[in-house]
């Protein structure tokens, strides 16, 4: 894999990548104007982060710019770009620079310099995309004529997104639950294509003047990338089996119309398609513009080249080395390498994957495992895992998502680190009975809540009860979760209001443009390289979209009103609206910095609110409310996904509807299965841990919030009524890192900070803490900002293969450890696996401890 680095200037390798190039120029030559371009080029390739092939081709379009093109172009740019994170400080504050000289029009040939540093950006955000993350796995050309929608994409994608579905839904119960996910999907549908490839015949018919055969020729990109995006959306299971769940089994609400096909295909076909509708009327603020860079798909992108691509251009890495390897080889060894190495962390040394090192210097001391603690602490550790799973906790790796979110998340969660430990500490709210960082309810005695103890028979809210029992009580790094839920909601529109008016006004433009009969041009909108060369594919209408959504209103009401469900079908019409409202900020955000704010509290505090007493109703209203944002989301993440890789947009809107509708029948088939067969299923005696733990938490919070409700908890003289103070700290933030932000635009770091990030950032506590988010920090600094800066050709090349390769490997290895030891109950009990559960670390130590017969807070009778 590695070449001595004196052979890189026979190759064309990546220059960037190499620090050793300066002083090649001989300056005791007579002045060589070939030798300041090439330091000129330099220069720029650092400032860029552009690799030589990419300056090149910048190069080459720039030559033909006027010099009135590029300042239009800047303007445009400065507007879009000027608040965003991802985009170079350094690039920012030439075009400032350039366009705030007036002499520069006027006397351009004394600011060559600049005026040639300008063209190169405008020739790079006109032929390529301003992000180097992007150019490195995003290709800027197109062959229309690929196969993409053939007849065995279409079977495979069929295949895959049936056995996700059933895998992902008959595992979802499962303790810890086994997720087969995207990267894994894409593996193994590379082989049966290829097979397809060799062993189908080329027959086939003609249809619409189009003719499909069983084998049209090489597997394409284009088609895998089709498998994909069917396998990503049947992955997912449907929202409402939880509901399903909740309402049917006996120990909770026991009603057994839930175990009826109709009624639970009809409600989750709505959720699961509602969200179609709002992602169709999302693609000019989500999908279109360069700025929506959304770092998943840019890892999903990086498998399907090292699958497809050819080409293997050597590029300089670290130790001054040159590698040789392909994508594909390294991807393979990459895969390989975690694939053994998992079982280490997960089965054979899980110390490895809890090393909370400090906590065993002595496990029984309260304040160091409350400190410092893997499990039931706050994991303040300097290296706290060595296990790459617990990074992925989120969704995200810091390989993924740029190194700016990475910080951010951490510096949200060090703050609010105090912000927990003060209120335990102080025993505040009667947290110092409880574990520090527990996501569970609580009664007065310091057990799990028995939401029997305060509902009727019907599941209704029953007062006379409730009083004689107990207030649900909260641990402290629950009650910071939700202090920081309060504040982030807010937060979010006062941020995007703030500083991506321009582009979310710019799509309310293009949408109208769009909808106009009469129209020309997309007014105010450049267009890159991707929407230019996306122009050629026919634009699915809106009106499909609407159709979908009508569809999915149809059911859902359907579901809602044919049954008792107690729940008016005016919920539905709620979901769309907090969706119409949070859509575009929450979708920004997620496309810029990979971190998506989620609407699950906001619903249940709303819809909680609306119907207090009736924990089903608050169900339906938490299911829609967050679904339809939610799905929408995913759905234009899918559709970016095929922007970049130029599958045609009807292709991918058929795909993702098809694939859903598949899914959602066979995930709710495997559900009626699991009800119905599963002996003693969502028990402790269940075989094979299927004990449902995620359906426990949400009928928990269901009653917490839809019985109890939010105005004894959070209202007025309710129990946690100062959190509420999260919703103006969200008004507040964003406005003063504006601020600060404006008033010393020269501080680089300051234009890094993302006030939406610290806010997530600071809602990961309970159950998780620091020791899942420190790591990444490290990681990230070294792959986005070492790695990148010096080795910019390397970091192109390997670091998304890198991402998908670990991801891939985890996924496969979790699944045969568990058919093969798991499921058999084979266990290795030695000190490396037993560290783990020892002193605080397996039962949480408290700051207070209550005496036999004890309660704490006020007595029966004593609180309403």
């Amino acid at each position: 894999m590695a070449q001595n680095v004196t052979e890189i200037h026979d190759m064309g390798v990546d220059k960037k990548s190499s620090p050793y190039d300066e002083g090649h120029i001989d300056e005791k030559a007579p002045h060589d104007f070939a030798a300041e371009e090439a330091t000129v080029d330099r220069a720029v390739e650092a400032d860029f982060s552009v690799t030589e092939q990419d300056l090149l081709e910048a190069k080459a379009l720039a030559d033909s710019m006027s010099l009135e093109e590029v300042r239009a172009l800047m303007e445009q740019v400065l507007k879009i770009h000027g608040n965003d994170p991802n985009f170079p400080h350094t690039i920012m504050t030439k075009i400032e620079e350039f366009l705030g000289n007036a002499n520069i029009l006027t006397n351009p040939e004394k600011h060559e310099e600049i005026i040639y540093e300008m063209k190169i950006e405008a020739a790079l955000i006109t032929n390529n995309s301003p992000y180097a993350e992007v150019r490195a796995v995003v290709d800027n050309h197109d062959d229309p004529t690929m196969p993409c929608s053939t007849i065995r994409a279409w079977v495979i994608g069929l295949i895959f997104s049936g056995a996700l579905g059933a895998i992902n839904q008959l595992f979802s119960i499962r303790m810890p639950a086994i997720t087969v996910g995207l990267n894994v999907a894409q593996l193994l549908a590379y082989p049966v294509g290829k097979i397809c490839e060799k062993a189908l015949p080329d027959v086939g018919f003609t249809l619409f003047g189009s003719r499909h055969s069983l084998n049209p020729g090489p597997f394409s990109r284009k088609e895998h990338m089709l498998i994909t995006i069917m396998a990503n959306v049947a992955g997912s299971t449907p929202y409402t089996n939880n509901i399903i769940w909740s309402q049917y089994l006996p120990e909770y609400f026991n009603q057994s119309y839930a175990g009826q096909f109709s009624y639970q295909i009809l409600v989750a076909l709505s959720t699961n398609l509602i969200g179609y509708g709002m992602a169709g009327l999302t693609r000019r603020f989500l999908v279109y513009p360069s700025y929506c860079v959304w770092p998943a798909s840019l890892v999903t992108i990086a498998l399907n080249n090292a699958f497809h691509t050819e080409s293997n251009v050597p590029v300089l890495g670290p130790l001054k080395k040159v590698f040789s390897m392909s994508r594909y080889t390294f991807f393979l060894w990459a895969t390989l390498a975690m694939f053994v190495y998992f079982w280490l962390p997960n089965y054979l040394f899980l110390a490895l994957s809890a090393f909370s090192w400090l906590s065993w210097i002595s496990p029984n001391n309260m304040v160091l495992s409350n400190i410092t603690g893997f499990n039931n602490g706050l994991g303040l550790n300097p290296w706290p895992t060595f296990d790459w799973n617990v990074l992925l906790f989120d969704g995200t790796d810091p390989l993924m998502v740029p190194f700016f979110s990475t910080l951010n998340k951490f510096l949200g969660m060090f703050c609010s680190f105090f912000v927990v430990i003060g209120i335990w500490w102080t025993n505040t709210y009667n947290t110092g009975y409880l574990p520090i960082n527990s996501n569970k309810v609580y009664d007065n005695t310091g057990n799990r809540y028995d939401i029997s103890r305060a509902i009727n028979e019907k599941g209704l809210f029953d007062a006379a009860k409730y009083e004689a029992y107990s207030p649900a009580y909260l641990a402290a790094g629950n009650l910071v979760i939700y202090l920081f839920f309060f504040a982030i909601y807010p937060a979010t529109l006062t941020y995007i209001l703030l500083n991506h008016r321009y582009e979310v006004s710019m799509g309310f433009k293009n949408l109208w443009n769009s909808l106009r009969r009469n129209k020309n041009t997309e007014a105010g909108q450049y267009k890159d390289v991707h929407n230019r060369l996306m122009a050629v594919y026919p634009e699915v209408p809106e009106w499909w979209y609407l159709i979908i959504l009508l569809g999915a209103i149809g059911c859902g009401i359907g579901g809602i009103a044919g049954w008792e469900t107690y729940t008016t079908p005016a919920v539905v019409f709620y979901g769309l609206i907090l969706c119409f409202i949070f859509v575009i900020p929450v979708g920004i955000v997620k496309a810029m910095t990979g971190m998506e704010v989620t609407l699950n509290v906001l619903a249940e505090f709303i819809g909680g609110s609306w119907v207090q007493g009736n924990a089903l109703a608050m169900n339906y209203f938490k299911s829609f409310g967050y679904v339809t944002c939610a799905h929408a989301v995913w759905f234009a993440n899918d559709l970016k996904l095929a922007h970049y890789v130029k599958i045609p947009p009807k292709h991918t809107f058929a795909a993702q509807v098809v694939a859903t509708l598949v899914s959602t029948f066979i995930c709710t088939g495997i559900l009626n299965f699991q009800m119905n067969d599963i002996p003693r299923v969502c028990t402790n005696e269940a075989p094979n841990k299927m004990t449902c733990p995620g359906i426990n938490t949400f009928f928990t919070a269901s009653v917490l919030w839809g019985t109890i409700g939010p105005k004894k908890i959070f209202g007025h003289n309710g129990q946690y009524t100062a959190l509420m103070l999260g919703w103006p700290l969200g008004l507040l933030l964003p406005v003063i890192t504006w601020y600060i932000q404006k008033k010393f635009p020269q501080k680089k770091w300051l234009r890094q900070i993302h006030p939406i990030v610290l806010l997530y950032g600071a809602m990961y506590w309970a159950p998780y803490n620091l020791s899942y988010v420190i790591p990444s920090v490290w990681i990230g600094w070294l792959s986005w900002i070492w790695c990148r800066s010096r080795f910019l050709g390397f970091w192109s090349k390997y670091n998304f293969v890198l991402s998908a390769a670990f991801t891939t490997g985890i996924s496969v290895a979790a699944v045969i450890i568990f058919f093969s030891l798991d499921w058999s109950g084979v266990e290795v009990s030695w000190w490396g696996n037993d560290v783990v559960s020892e002193g605080c670390e397996g039962k949480p130590c408290l700051l207070k401890t209550l005496k036999e017969g004890e309660i704490f807070g006020p007595g029966p009778g004593q609180f309403h």
